[in-house]
């Protein structure tokens, strides 16, 4: 069974049609990537998958259960994470309890009990930061962990999202163009985190990007958006070389490096 089964997936606002048929299977600990033009539908990929919008038509399932109709919180809960294009960190609060505020939702007991403190909550907000200082470590930001998250430079706040995403162990991670805004150094060692977030948490991952250089070195299987309808899939030597993405996704006689 695979991991995320995505079938006939389509979705419309108004008279937009923003996907129309998008299908997708992927197995535990597969990294595909997910390219096109701007305005494709990839974040609306993203945002179907993870109860953001609901389907116009389609079946999204995870572990074999459907995840139509389940809220965004509900599907956290069975295994799926996501960064944004944007980075959408609690900017105000310490970079320890942005990683805190992840791993809230595996304590077993609501808000107020929370806020109030007491013998019954301490022993869990204390595995909780534990946890949240494990997940900084490995991040390599242990070191800045009392630090306003807003303070931070670009790529460690890139960082700190990535360690917020994985601190609740989910089986699917969404990356949604990780690389925006980063030079050629800044994109070699965000790949490098890539690669070692897929290999140490043996974590699936789907990754939006639009740095071509940096799809196609990552993913083994890339799957080509055009107006809300895949195009064409395959290896990257292959979607390299599809008539269809250079004029598509590129224009006529640009080579994808």
């Amino acid at each position: 069974m695979a991991l995320l089964e995505v079938r006939d997936l389509s979705i419309q606002f108004g008279g937009l049609k923003a996907l129309d048929g998008f299908t997708l299977s992927l197995d535990e600990g597969e990294m595909v990537g997910l390219i096109g033009p701007n305005g494709a539908g990839k974040t609306t990929v993203f945002n179907l998958i993870t109860g953001v919008y609901r389907p116009s038509r389609g079946e999204i399932r995870f572990r074999g259960r459907s995840l139509v109709g389940l809220r965004p919180n509900q599907i956290v809960r069975l295994g799926i994470a996501r960064t944004f294009q944007n980075i959408r960190l609690f900017k105000g609060l310490s970079v320890v309890d942005n990683v805190r505020a992840a791993l809230f939702s595996q304590t077993g007991y609501g808000l107020l009990p929370a806020l109030v403190g007491g013998g019954r909550t301490a022993g869990e907000e204390a595995r909780v930061y534990w946890r949240a200082m494990e997940m900084l470590r490995l991040f390599e930001l242990e070191e800045v962990a009392a630090e306003p998250a807003g303070s931070l430079p670009y790529g460690a706040q890139r960082r700190l999202e990535m360690a917020r995403a994985l601190a609740s162990g989910p089986r699917l991670l969404l990356l949604d163009e990780p690389a925006a805004g980063m030079n050629p150094t800044e994109a070699d060692r965000l790949m490098e985190l890539i690669r070692w977030v897929h290999r140490h948490f043996g974590v699936a991952i789907v990754l939006i990007e639009h740095q071509m250089r940096v799809v196609m070195r990552l993913c083994p299987r890339i799957v080509v958006l055009d107006f809300g309808q895949v195009i064409a899939q395959g290896s990257p030597e292959a979607v390299r070389q599809d008539p269809r993405v250079l004029e598509a996704y590129l224009g006529k006689g640009v080579a994808v490096t």
